[in-house]
């Protein structure tokens, strides 16, 4: 196939023309060429399309994984709309003159916080109705019924999908911060963790699943949720972290209303809720709909994750 792809600059779309180019002709789309990148390159911003020399006559699909990113502390003093002219606008000008120019489809990658911030004993599902609680997952829930509604009235097709914290080579924020702790050996006070449940997806099956949302036919107009298909709780996770980098776990346990208390204080409360909390998404529809199973498990991943940073 011959695939657009926006955003091969972050974290996901890196990955996506790395792997995808290996399989499809691909072409990418942005602000900068990606780094080590040698295939085929347009520049350009997405918030000035007209500007562009962007070109998608003859493209069988647009992978659009290209946003302004979540931040915890947005100083901006309109974040919403900041979000919007990237997230939601953009995104719909792109597609716009994609189904002008023929393309057949349109693969958006979205955000499970578009689903909501968390789950109690019932996963998230893809077909629940949507309860974004912040500006970046409103800007991604107006952009999913946008493009509803274009492809309504085109003949391109949309596929949605919305990851929930993505994992591998290259990961910031709070993953990246859990990492390095789980590595030092040191007691860490994440003992009590252990009832949340979380759902995460690698890099790896994450490419793997976008593949599969841009080519089967079965995808056309449907929003997926996507993971590892396994949950693991704080302690879980940061005790994988640990050992897959050859450290013994050690957890302290520590009650949960301390760390509530500690994130009252330090107003950090938000960041402490997604410690201890449940995020669940449920990807049996991926199953059913696309004969999809995550092709790595998480164990599989990680260690996949630590032999490419060791090489790197």
């Amino acid at each position: 196939m011959k695939i657009l792809v926006t955003g091969g600059s972050g974290f996901v779309g890196h990955a996506l023309i790395n792997q995808l180019s290996e399989r499809h002709e691909i072409t990418c789309f942005g602000r900068r060429k990606p780094i080590g990148w040698d295939g085929d390159f347009v520049e350009g911003e997405l918030e000035n399309l007209s500007t562009s020399e962007l070109d998608l006559s003859g493209f069988d699909v647009v992978i659009h994984s290209a946003a302004r990113a979540h931040v915890m502390h947005d100083e901006s003093n309109n974040p919403l709309e900041e979000y919007r002219k990237v997230n939601t606008h953009a995104t719909l000008e792109l597609a716009k003159l994609a189904a002008a120019q023929g393309v057949g489809r349109f693969v958006f990658i979205s955000s499970v916080k578009v689903n909501g911030e968390s789950t109690e004993n019932v996963a998230f599902s893809a077909d629940d109705n949507i309860n974004p609680t912040d500006d970046y997952g409103i800007s991604k829930a107006e952009a999913e019924q946008q493009l509803a509604h274009l492809s309504a009235s085109s003949s391109m097709d949309v596929v949605v999908v919305r990851p929930p914290l993505v994992y591998g080579p290259g990961v910031k924020a709070n993953f990246a911060s859990l990492f390095k702790l789980a590595g030092k050996g040191i007691p860490l006070p994440l003992g009590g963790v252990n009832r949340n449940a979380r759902s995460l997806v690698s890099l790896y099956n994450l490419v793997d699943f976008i593949e599969t949302c841009a080519s089967k036919p079965n995808a056309a107009n449907q929003t997926f949720l996507v993971s590892d298909g396994e949950d693991v709780s704080t302690r879980e996770l940061v005790e994988k972290l640990a050992v897959v980098q050859g450290k013994s776990p050690w957890m302290v346990p520590i009650p949960l209303a301390l760390f509530q208390l500690l994130g009252k204080l330090t107003g950090k409360s938000a960041a402490i809720d997604r410690l201890i909390g449940s995020l669940q998404v449920d990807i049996q529809k991926n199953r059913r709909v696309l004969d999809w199973t995550p092709p790595y498990t998480m164990q599989q991943s990680l260690e996949r994750m630590m032999d490419e940073l060791k090489s790197s």
